[in-house]
């Protein structure tokens, strides 16, 4: 009997998806190979940069290179207050990979159509970039992203903060899950503005059902990284080292769980 297949879902988080390279990292080291990748938003840019052949060490070295102007630039639109095409940009000049076609690790980034609010998973086939961009289009922030025909898509983050069935319908036997989202899932205090509250609320929607998918992953991780904001990229460094503690604290259940099957 072959060995069980080992899926890893990478949740959104905003700049917090640095931390995502810090897991990464600690399951290189120990060996642990990833046969399958799905990622929400932050989660999917790692997991389309991973699954396109590069190493950790390789995408660390690109996420220096991550800074907003890189990423947004103003949309003049009403549907939103930013573009991120300079990302779509930024990924076609530094991913070695520009198809899911071309793809080392079969990978999925999830989105969501704003019209009908059905989950969209890109997969197998299309463009990387357009799909990633997809992905991370938080709506307000970012115009949709048009794709599809024309659909309007919009962060996938609305439907599946933590893709796990997406990765587990890829084949995955074993999913490792981790949640960027549910580190400081509690509030100190209650919000003083109309802007607020809605801030609130949404990210206790969101966080909710990042939860209810950890019941369907074997294994999931939780960086302590709630002291900082998912808009701090200058905060890189930190959250790769709080990413590589978080899994160097679950590596030993990973490898008893691989090892077991």
């Amino acid at each position: 009997m072959g060995r069980k297949t080992v899926g890893v879902a990478l949740s959104g988080g905003g700049a917090r998806g640095f931390a995502h390279l810090g897991v990464l990292k600690v399951l290189e080291e120990h060996g642990i190979t990833i046969d399958y990748l799905a990622g929400t938003s932050a989660g999917s840019i790692v997991g389309a940069a991973i699954a396109s052949g590069m190493t950790v060490d390789q995408v660390v070295e690109m996420s220096k290179l991550v800074t907003w102007p890189k990423m947004a630039g103003l949309s003049y639109s009403p549907k939103g207050m930013f573009s991120n095409l300079p990302m779509g940009r930024f990924l076609e000049q530094n991913l070695p990979a520009q198809k899911f076609e071309d793809l080392k690790i079969p990978f999925a980034a999830i989105a969501c159509d704003l019209e009908t609010g059905d989950e969209v998973v890109f997969k197998e086939s299309g463009d990387l970039a357009t799909a990633v961009r997809a992905s991370c289009a938080i709506p307000g922030a970012f115009m949709p992203v048009m794709a599809d025909g024309g659909r309007p898509l919009i962060d996938g983050g609305v439907v599946a903060p933590m893709p796990v069935d997406a990765v587990r319908s890829l084949g995955a036997d074993i999913v490792i899950a981790v949640d960027l989202l549910n580190s400081g899932s509690t509030f100190t205090s209650s919000p003083r503005t109309l802007l607020g509250v809605f801030i609130q609320s949404a990210m206790m929607i969101v966080r909710t059902a990042a939860r209810q998918q950890h019941y369907h992953a074997d294994i999931v991780i939780v960086p302590r990284i709630a002291h900082l904001r998912m808009d701090q990229i200058s905060k890189r460094d930190e959250f790769i080292r709080l990413g590589e503690e978080a899994g160097r604290e679950r590596i030993d259940e990973i490898r008893a769980l691989i090892e077991d099957q």
